[in-house]
């Protein structure tokens, strides 16, 4: 399928260009570069630089590029920003988003693949998370997720489109050939920021929270290698060709990893001390979070190849390693 990968140049969706080619798809991109890097598009992929809001330009590249299924990884994903700055990521990440779903609607292109997020369902009060759990998102960040995804249920109950929304819990990892990797700025990221540390571009690392009702005292989060969230996207597609077809998934390994055990994972990997600074909680986080996964494994056959939390920052360790400056300074 010819498939428009909208923010393909931004961490996760340059990696599933890559899973796209490998899967003999033909990928092309569409990404404004303010948070994505045109290095990381792979070589031959057509790439347009153009905003998702932008409703003429969308609808220029679905025709031309004979678009058969969107996929959308161009929403922000700071929530700190977003408690500050909410408006940026309504404009974005709904607004904007709108409009992208109007050129689809008006250019017939009708299969979507939405990167959505588990912020929707805020501070969970059963562990694991499946797909059936309440969403109460805590921040504006996971809201607009929502009102997205409340959007698509609209369209698809009208047989506008057909569509998967895939809510990603911690991605993390890098390609395996330790070509391309996150690079964020502003980095938010724990395994990023201890590679940090443990290089000494920053004199130490903020361990936030050392008293939660966890194992350690830190949070337990659900890692999921990049790789292994792009093929479930990949592996939807044959579900999409019934008209107004609506899925939710949750994508994590369902074995959750604490901040320490983070730390002692890039440690091993890295074979150098962290300098840790313990430090109080950020307001909102809350204690553990892990998926249910098991919907996506009986009905997409996906399979998780990065099962650990060692194997996950060895693969983002050779990245670091090899592109200490990121993708503009080697």
């Amino acid at each position: 399928m010819n498939v428009l990968v909208v923010g393909g140049a931004g961490y996760i969706g340059s990696h599933c260009v890559r899973q796209l080619s490998a899967a003999g798809h033909r990928a092309v991109v569409l990404d404004n570069l303010v948070y994505g890097h045109r290095a990381a598009v792979e070589k031959g992929v057509p790439l347009h630089v153009a905003d998702l809001g932008d409703e003429n330009a969308v609808t220029f590249v679905l025709l031309r590029e004979k678009i058969d299924v969107v996929m959308h990884f161009a929403a922000f994903c700071y929530v700190g920003e977003s408690v500050t700055d909410p408006l940026k990521y309504y404009r974005n990440n709904v607004a904007a988003t709108i409009h992208l779903l109007g050129a689809m609607v008006g250019a017939g292109v009708r299969r979507f693949v939405f990167s959505s997020t588990c912020a929707t369902f805020g501070v969970p009060k059963k562990l694991p998370i499946s797909e059936d759990a309440p969403q109460a998102p805590i921040n504006p960040y996971g809201q607009t997720k929502l009102d997205v995804e409340n959007a698509l249920r609209a369209l698809a109950r009208a047989k506008k489109i057909s569509f998967a929304a895939f809510r990603y819990f911690n991605a993390a990892g890098a390609s395996e050939d330790g070509s391309i990797g996150e690079d964020h700025d502003p980095e938010t990221h724990l395994i990023p920021l201890a590679f940090d540390a443990a290089t000494r571009k920053r004199p130490s690392l903020a361990l936030f929270g050392t008293d939660y009702p966890t194992p350690d005292g830190t949070c337990l989060r659900d890692y999921v290698h990049v790789d292994d969230l792009s093929r479930a996207h990949i592996a939807v597609f044959e579900k999409l060709s019934e008209p107004g077809a609506a899925y939710f998934y949750n994508l994590g390994t369902g074995v959750p990893s604490s901040n320490r055990e983070v730390i002692r994972a890039v440690e091993k990997v890295t074979r150098r001390k962290i300098k840790v600074v313990e430090s109080p909680r950020r307001p909102g986080d809350p204690p553990s979070l892990f998926a249910d996964s098991a919907k996506a494994r009986r009905e997409l056959g996906w399979k998780v190849r990065f099962p650990d939390i060692e194997s996950i920052v060895a693969s983002a360790w050779k990245w670091h390693r090899a592109h200490p400056n990121g993708f503009d300074g080697r």
